[in-house]
């Protein structure tokens, strides 16, 4: 059975995402990151969209319901991975952070994060504790430069240990986000994706 949840709050802009510029990564790859979803615009019935943390879901009804004394329109998101429902109200669309799919000509940059390997990153591993609510934001941030920044971080943590339950869930999460985003995008299989990102990781 397919669940709603009504969401009237949120943690991003949309489409024009919060970034953490890390080392002036974004002004050296990435200058227009601050459109990473495109023009801010109305969804229609049938567009896909991303939402924070839950990934790419597609807008299967426009309705208009009565919230709180007052009628207000909302686009129903189906995610595509979980089948989950979720009530967005349109004129929340930014403050939730939900935004378009990326664009072709953007996803060079993901893989730029992604090989962008830190000196040390392996033997100056802060708490597990710290981490969690660190990645956690990211995730939620609905921004995709920062879901890479976690899976490129956990990955080269699985190089130098054996990943504990907690970051194999946040591994998972933040490559199931990331993947799914990229093979809509560019139109291809999730598999050929997978693999690109694990030669990127696995020697």
């Amino acid at each position: 059975m397919k669940s709603i949840i009504e969401d009237f709050s949120g943690i991003a802009k949309c489409p024009k995402n919060k970034l953490s510029n890390v080392d002036g990564f974004v002004e050296k790859w990435y200058p227009d990151m601050m459109k990473l979803g495109g023009e801010s615009r109305m969804f229609k019935v049938g567009d896909m969209a991303v939402y924070p943390a839950q990934g790419v879901g597609v807008i299967e009804a426009i309705e208009t319901k009565e919230y709180s004394g007052e009628n207000q329109n909302f686009y129903i998101l189906r995610i595509v991975d979980s089948d989950m429902t979720i009530m967005v109200p349109v004129t929340n669309v930014k403050v939730v952070g939900m935004r378009c799919l990326i664009g072709k000509e953007k996803i060079s940059a993901i893989y730029n994060i992604l090989e962008e390997k830190q000196d040390g990153g392996k033997q100056n591993v802060a708490s597990w504790s710290r981490r969690q609510r660190e990645y956690n934001e990211k995730i939620k941030s609905g921004n995709l430069l920062e879901v890479a920044e976690v899976l490129r971080e956990l990955y080269l943590i699985k190089e130098a240990k054996e990943l504990s339950y907690g970051e194999k869930k946040v591994l998972d999460l933040a490559r199931k986000l990331l993947v799914k985003e990229i093979a809509l995008a560019e139109g291809i299989e999730e598999d050929q994706i997978i693999a690109k990102v694990e030669k990127i990781f696995v020697h």
